[in-house]
């Protein structure tokens, strides 16, 4: 009777296990892009614009916080707790931001909800990493960057048609049925998971100089994204703070006993370059879903609806890309090559967007399907490398490191782009129509539409000319940034995955 206590499933489990990972994947996905189309009309409703970019970077600050936290007490108390709090917590969360009244009252309730979520998309990869061979975690892994890539392009779209006929409280009232559902089937197939036999240690200095140090350092980075020059008091005590918080972090992780993220993991070569290719793949990705409809937008004056649409071969290539990756991986045993060949196909393919107007369809989504399946091949091959190269007992801290390194990536690379954007803009006829237009009523938050409407008719011909060329240096900067990624993939070790007899033993 002892294989019945073995960790391994029988296959119909798996299988539904993964449908209540994949809905909770989606559903925090979903959230990090769903808001961004939506922002003119909160920001028209509650006639506040200076909290309006804490809609979206509150959310992804505390996801980025949160995921490593609950990596680390998924190991201790077991995964299935930490999955259900999770899903809760977002689901109330979404109805706070669907009953906000205020912009403070939304932009807490999507702290709140980032919070859930790290815990639905961490949690989620590490249950995969318990109960699946690393040599098969791959397919499963693709299923899972596939569902991550279909929510954070799906996002815009739905966010789209959703504000434009019905309301900007739906973005998060959708949520609502999803979440239910989502906790319902989790309840009831996140059964018989292995459940970590220490005896549970948590790090709160460490959980505390964590928080205050990426807390500090994502809001600094985001407050340089929304125009403010980094030599600003407010910018340079943020950074200050956080380079502090981080280096006594990472001095008091080497000293603690059960520390929130052991620093032996960066010891590993494998896993470090593991976590800088998906930090630099999420970069290009998150900025790349956000810049690209605002390019659209404002360069052939289409809706935010169209602009969605324009998205589509992004969305197409980045599943395509997960799924294909993740099965040659299953395939061959080897994770390099895949990593690999996507990080090589990523700057070609953002050089091809930048040389290519919005308005040449065919070029322009051959292009964005290129780069789509580039960063797909590149995020269930680095996770699943690096949880090949660590210890079974450190799956769930490894993955949610990954996790960390993704969310980062994706933060660091919308606040880092929209930073570039201004910068490149600074010296152009924006900078006064744009200030002309804030003093005006009726403005949407977003300098660069404000900026074309408050042009008269003749200008706004030469400013669209002006801000296609802006938009071209600016994707020529992202190809040069995306090298990094392609050097830590050079730097990789090949290894060969583990197969099931090592899962076993």
């Amino acid at each position: 009777m002892t294989h019945l206590n073995q960790p391994a499933q029988p296959q119909p489990a798996i299988r539904s296990v993964l449908v209540a990972l994949m809905m909770a994947i989606f559903l925090g996905a979903l959230d990090q892009t769903i808001v961004a189309v939506s922002m003119p009309a909160i920001s028209a409703r509650f006639n506040d614009v200076s909290l309006l970019a804490w809609v979206i970077s509150g959310y992804m600050v505390a996801m980025t916080v949160a995921v490593p936290i609950y990596g680390k007490l998924g190991d201790l108390y077991g995964r299935r707790p930490m999955m259900l709090i999770g899903m809760g917590v977002f689901t109330i969360a979404s109805l706070f931001c669907g009953m906000a009244q205020s912009m403070e009252q939304l932009v807490l309730a999507r702290i709140l909800q980032g919070i859930g979520a790290g815990g639905m998309i961490s949690v989620s990869q590490a249950i995969i990493g318990d109960i699946i061979a690393p040599r098969e975690r791959g397919r499963y892994q693709g299923y899972f960057s596939g569902m991550y890539a279909v929510a954070s392009v799906a996002g815009p779209i739905l966010g789209g048609y959703m504000t434009e006929y019905l309301s900007w409280r739906w973005v998060f009232l959708i949520n609502l049925p999803l979440g239910a559902g989502a906790w319902w089937v989790a309840h009831r197939t996140l059964v018989g998971l292995p459940v970590g036999q220490r005896k549970p240690v948590i790090d709160y200095l460490g959980s505390v100089l964590m928080i205050i140090g990426l807390s500090a350092l994502l809001l600094g980075i985001t407050e340089i994204g929304q125009g403010h020059d980094w030599r600003d008091d407010q910018v340079l005590g943020l950074l200050s703070c956080a380079l502090v918080a981080l280096t006594v972090f990472v001095w008091h992780e080497r000293r603690t006993r059960e520390p929130l993220l052991p620093m032996h993991l960066f010891a590993n070569r494998s896993a470090v370059l593991c976590w800088c290719t998906i930090f630099f793949t999420s970069f290009q990705a998150i900025s790349l879903i956000v810049l690209m409809p605002l390019r659209y937008q404002t360069v052939t004056g289409f809706g935010a609806d169209s602009a969605a649409l324009h998205l589509l071969p992004l969305a197409m290539g980045l599943p395509v890309g997960a799924y294909f990756a993740g099965r040659m991986t299953s395939v061959t045993g080897r994770y390099k090559p895949m990593i690999l060949t996507g990080a090589l196909l990523t700057p070609i393919a953002i050089l091809g967007m930048a040389f290519s107007a919005p308005q040449a369809l065919l070029l322009s989504s051959l292009f964005m399907l290129l780069s789509g399946i580039g960063t797909g091949m590149q995020f269930p091959t680095s996770l699943v490398g690096t949880q090949n190269s660590v210890e079974q007992r450190d799956i769930g801290v490894a993955t949610s490191t990954t996790n960390l390194f993704r969310s980062l990536g994706g933060a660091v690379g919308v606040a880092c782009m929209s930073a570039l954007l201004l910068a490149l803009l600074q010296d152009s006829s924006f900078a006064h129509l744009a200030s002309a237009s804030l003093a005006a009523e009726g403005h949407s938050g977003n300098v660069l539409l404000d900026g074309l409407s408050a042009a008269p008719g003749p200008a706004q011909d030469a400013l669209r000319g002006e801000l296609l060329v802006t938009f071209r240096h600016l994707l020529m900067i992202s190809a040069a940034v995306s090298l990094l990624g392609l050097a830590a993939a050079i730097a990789m070790p090949n290894r060969l995955l583990r197969g099931r007899e090592d899962k076993a033993q």
